[in-house]
């Protein structure tokens, strides 16, 4: 009997999850790689915005606050994501985008630790975070007169920064452009020992790696929506806060920045003065987007079913077996494997530096195989990035991903004038 492929490779590529891809609806040939930017469509999303739309909104009119529970969708949809992340219940709500709830959560940790350590300064994070983390803090930093400073290192390096003078530590779980993961726990840890009180981003973590922020003994953590939670684009995001800030920002009547009429404590008695929420509810803002809401409930519903550690294991198996195959079809072809190797360090993408990344990247998806491009650091080459989102991907399109990625960078099929110009989405 001829040997299979992945006996060649020594790999058992059973898939535990395989009925869960007939849950998504996704284009015929075309190898999605791209869940870390954009999740793929549940099939349970347009029946589900389609009720919401002609009964909910369309005959239950504004009714559908109360009758159809509205009301509750930014708690109830938070309840759901805090499974996923190891937080309680009442320690998540969905609201607004991840840099509006990273703006509330930045300055609420710095808030507590003014009045605990005032004489801490500095918020430390990553050189290489995602942008957006870092244009919310130069933003904090300018609203509070100068009195923080922005310090960013190097990843491996964030260790040897946490001083006495940490006041916050924003990470972003999983780098973006690498996939090399931070540990949490031993971060926290180690920030707490200090004084400081820490700010993750799980945007391209959570639904693809196993978290427990209790167990961590996380501050405050935020994340979009519409990655690896399926829940479309610009899904909401949705922002955690440990139970015990809750109880000290409630004691004081401290509330997040941007006091909106949904983050008071009655909001429907339309007091003038504002006052706060006593637990997470103080992290909501303005009226929450219901369909929205609705299909991010999809999403996440679909990783629920599915769960979170199952989605990890065939995620590294993905991984290493795109790994091995483009080691073995793609040598000296000009790719740099820029992710760990060690897959613990690793969350659900594998990037690849290129010199002509962006155009590599376009004749892909000219032949079906959707990944995403990044810039890389001024003067380093573009980074290819191909995401694992194991509900939906199939280890058949891992092999045929590498093959056409082979073909196109043997051939240099990419070296045409239709995929050299830029687009403004990358």
């Amino acid at each position: 009997m001829a040997r299979s492929r992945a006996d060649c490779l020594g790999l058992d590529l059973r898939d535990p999850l395989a009925e869960q891809r007939g849950a998504f609806a996704l284009p015929d040939g075309v190898v999605y790689l791209d869940g870390n930017s954009l999740g793929a469509l549940p099939k349970a999303t347009m029946p589900r915005l389609r009720q919401l739309v002609e009964n909910e909104w369309g005959r239950g009119l504004i009714g559908s606050w109360n009758d159809a529970g509205w009301i509750d969708a930014p708690r109830r949809v938070g309840a759901k994501v805090a499974r996923l992340i190891g937080a309680a219940d009442d320690e998540v709500i969905c609201a607004d985008s991840t840099s509006v709830n990273l703006f509330k959560a930045l300055a609420a940790a710095l808030r507590l630790q003014h009045a605990a350590a005032p004489e801490c300064d500095v918020i430390l994070s990553e050189l290489g975070n995602f942008p957006t983390d870092h244009y919310i803090a130069q933003g904090i930093t300018e609203m509070f007169g100068g009195r923080y400073n922005l310090l960013t290192v190097p990843g491996d390096e964030i260790a040897y920064h946490i001083d006495e003078g940490t006041a916050v530590l924003l990470l972003t779980h999983v780098n973006y452009r690498t996939g090399r993961m931070h540990d949490i726990e031993d971060l926290t840890h180690r920030a707490h020992l200090s004084g400081a009180l820490t700010v993750w981003d799980l945007s391209h973590s959570a639904g693809a790696v196993p978290l427990d922020l209790a167990r961590a003994r996380a501050d405050f953590a935020v994340g979009c929506g519409y990655k690896y939670l399926n829940g479309g684009p610009g899904a909401p995001a949705f922002v955690f806060a440990a139970r015990r800030h809750l109880q000290a920002m409630h004691a004081d009547r401290f509330a997040q920045p941007v006091a909106g009429w949904f983050g008071h404590r009655a909001p429907f008695d339309f007091s003038t003065e504002y006052e706060p929420a006593a637990g997470i509810d103080r992290f909501a803002a303005g009226t929450p987007s219901i369909i929205a809401l609705a299909a991010l409930e999809c999403g996440v519903d679909s990783v629920l079913a599915a769960g979170v550690e199952p989605l990890r294991a065939k995620s590294l198996q993905l991984m290493q077996l795109f790994i091995d195959l483009v080691e073995q079809r793609c040598a000296g072809l000009g790719l740099q494997l820029l992710s760990p190797r060690d897959p613990s360090q690793r969350g659900s993408q594998v990037c690849y530096a290129h010199d002509d990344a962006w155009p590599v990247m376009q004749a892909l998806v000219a032949r079906g195989v959707v990944g995403d491009y990044r810039a890389g650091d001024a003067g380093a080459p573009g980074i290819l990035r191909f995401g694992f989102a194991p509900l939906y991907v199939r280890f058949v399109d891992v092999w045929d991903a590498v093959e056409i990625l082979r073909d196109t960078l043997a051939a240099r099929s990419w070296d045409q004038p239709q995929f050299q110009a830029r687009r403004v989405v990358t």
